[in-house]
Order: structure tokens, then sequence, then C-alpha cells
């Protein structure tokens, strides 16, 4: 029964906790990935998903990521990759014919005994633009591991699913980029920031640039992402970004307008160009050598917070001009402009480069929070009308629910 299937992945929940809560550590910071584990009702998915919205628009996926659910109707396909720590093994999970990842499987392949991490987030489009952990190339002059995010441990619904997130459990705080007392999702931070973990980089990127949008060329993105976990750092983004992102070479020369990705959080200051309302968070913009809100490089007025337990942003780019949307993802008609208008000072024309990140900035820098479950890129500036039935579509799916 539900009853009894539910008591279960909460005992089992419990038990990965227990076993699994690591040392003390200086810092606390999450990016949630995840991945549904079907109940035993589980809610049929023939309907279309975002891509399909976005193919009958016109403005077909150029690369899609979800750890949730398929993002075309009918796609039985890999989602992402797990490694199992104990005997160095991996695991792909699928999308079953409901639409929802394969998580009886997972939940068999990673058993509370080891740990399990995700290695690779695939492009369910066909342009083949997978996401994998970052690797720090050598020289690492810095010190800076890789890790994938644990794939066993935070629990939700989405459309009836129970669901897995990446969860890990850290104590303590810094200021203004952390919280105190706290157990969260992602570990990041570089040993050249006070106080930080010594033990980044977390991350994902793809530089097969195969079909995504660069130079001054239009684009669109997506994502739904908790509206609760969220901070100062730098950076939450997902979409386009520079090829040349890595540790060893962070401080390499930046360009404004390598960059087109979605940003989450509520960084201001330096070089952060926050929206109003003080705190956030916001739906910003990462454009290289600068977080927008805007296109004000003091404080963006329409831009104010999103207050909700999952949100769905936009951001989207063509020539001259890049507009910002964001809304409640569990709620219908949501969906507001927090900015449209010209692109700020120095950043026309763009200069993108087509690769992808999903947590980090373009240069790898991890020191941003957040969770991701979804998102897709387009080669195209698609219209309001297509945006509005991308949010309707993530409101259907039920997340929370």
């Amino acid at each position: 029964t539900t009853t009894t299937t539910t008591t279960h992945v909460m005992s089992v929940l419990k038990a990965r906790m227990m076993a699994s809560i690591p040392s003390f550590r200086s810092c606390c910071v999450f990016f949630a990935l995840t991945a549904s584990m079907v109940t035993s009702h589980p809610i049929a998915t023939n309907t279309q998903g975002p891509c399909d919205i976005y193919a009958a628009a016109g403005t077909p996926c150029v690369a899609a990521h979800s750890m949730v659910r398929a993002m075309y109707i009918g796609y039985t396909g890999p989602l992402y990759m797990l490694h199992r720590t104990s005997d160095n093994t991996t695991k792909v999970i699928s999308a079953l014919p409901n639409g929802f990842a394969d998580s009886t499987s997972q939940q068999a392949f990673c058993p509370p005994s080891t740990i399990c991490t995700i290695q690779r987030i695939f492009d369910q489009s066909p342009r083949g633009n997978h996401l994998d952990k970052v690797e720090v190339p050598s020289p690492n002059q810095h010190g800076w591991p890789e890790h994938g995010p644990n794939a066993m441990r935070e629990y939700l619904t989405v459309g009836g699913h129970a669901v897995y997130s990446a969860y890990a459990s850290y104590s303590y705080s810094y200021t203004d980029y952390c919280c105190q007392c706290c157990f969260r999702y992602f570990e990041g931070g570089q040993d050249n920031f006070a106080n930080s973990t010594d033990s980044g980089t977390m991350g994902f990127r793809c530089n097969n640039k195969n079909g995504t949008a660069v130079g001054d060329e239009a684009e669109s993105v997506y994502m739904v992402t908790s509206g609760t976990h969220y901070n100062r750092g730098c950076c939450f983004d997902y979409g386009n970004s520079e090829i040349t992102g890595h540790t060893s070479d962070w401080k390499a020369p930046r360009s404004p307008g390598q960059m087109e990705a979605i940003n989450w959080g509520n960084s201001q200051g330096g070089a952060s160009h926050p929206g109003a309302g003080g705190i956030g968070p916001w739906v910003m913009a990462d454009l290289e050598n600068g977080v927008w809100g805007g296109n004000n490089p003091n404080v963006n007025p329409t831009n104010t917070p999103i207050n909700a337990k999952f949100v769905t942003a936009m951001l989207k780019g063509k020539s001259g001009h890049f507009t910002l949307k964001g809304g409640d993802a569990q709620q219908s008609n949501a969906l507001r402009t927090v900015f449209d208008g010209p692109r700020p000072d120095g950043y026309t024309p763009m200069v993108k480069q087509g690769a992808i990140v999903l947590g980090i900035g373009g240069d790898n820098s991890d020191f941003g929070i957040g969770t991701f479950y979804e998102g897709a890129l387009t080669a195209n500036y698609t219209s309001d009308v297509t945006d509005n039935a991308i949010h309707a579509n993530v409101v259907a799916a039920g997340y929370g629910k």
C-alpha cells in the first residue's frame, strides 16, 4: 500500500542519514539534484514534456537535463549516472514508461552501507550535451579535488512520487555565505576563501557546445529550483558558459558577455547587481564579470524577490536585449517578467562560448548553493506564449505533491 511504501521510504532515509553523517566541517553548502523513486501508485506520464512544447513552438531544445522526469513524451533513455564508492561501480538510471526516474533500481544499487554520487546528468535532446562532474585539471595548484553530490539523501514528492536528493550534512557557518547548524545538500568551497571547506569543486560542466548559442546568437534557458536553498555566493548557475572554465586558471582574464546563465540567489555588491527588496532571492543572469538582476548597476527595481518553495526561473537573450522571468512552480499563472530590456553597458555584442554549467560559475567558482531539479536550453528567443506553457507544464508535474 501507499502507507507501507512511504513508511519504508522514510525508514531507509533515516538509516542513510544516521549511517552517513560526516565529521564536523566548517561550512554548509547545498546543491540538490533530485531523482524520483516510484510509489505504489505511479502517475502515468503520457502528456508532452517541456521539450515537446519547445519543439512545437519552433524553438527546439539543444540541451535538456533532469534528475526527476523525462523531458519528452515517451522518453525512456538515461537520466543520470551514479558512482558507488564501495566497489567503484557505475550505474545509469533511466526514465520509466511513466516518465519518472527508475529510483527503485537506484535504491537497490545504493544501500545504506555505501555512498553513491552523481557523475553525469544526461542530455535528453539529440545533441549529446551531457553534464559531467567537474574535473579539476592539472596542475591543481589550490588542492581542489572533485566530488559528485551524494545521490541518496533528501526526500520530497513530485507528482505523487517519492524522491531522493543529493544530500550532504555539514554544520557551522561562515559569514554571509552559509547557515548555522544545518543539514544541507551539496558541499563546495575553495581554499582561497576564508573559512571555506577546502573540499570543492562540486558542479557540472559540458564543453561539447553542440547546437548551443555562441557569440551574439539568441537563446532561452529555464530551470526548476528550490526557492528556499540559496545564498550570496558565486555562483549557483545553469546555462551558457565560457569553455575555458578551469579551477587551475580561475585568474585568467574573463570577458563580459562570455556567459548567459540563470543565477539564483541573493548575491549583491561587487560584481553582483541585484533586484529590489533588500534580501532577495532573485532570478538573475550571470553574463560573466557580473551577475545582473537587470541592466542597472545598482538596484533593479522591477526585479522583486520570489518567495516560493519551488521556483521556475527563465533567462532569454537576443542581440542587445535580455529577459528574466520567475514564478512559483506550484502555482498556475504565477510566472512573471522581472526584467525585460537592453543589456547592461559593455555587454553588446555578446561573446558567448556555448559551454553549459550547472551549480558553478564560468570559472568553476563554487561558493553558490542551490537545488536543481530540471532545466533546458534552446538556441532561440522564445515567445511569452511558450514561456507560459513551459511554466504550466512544470506546475502540472506536481512538485511537492
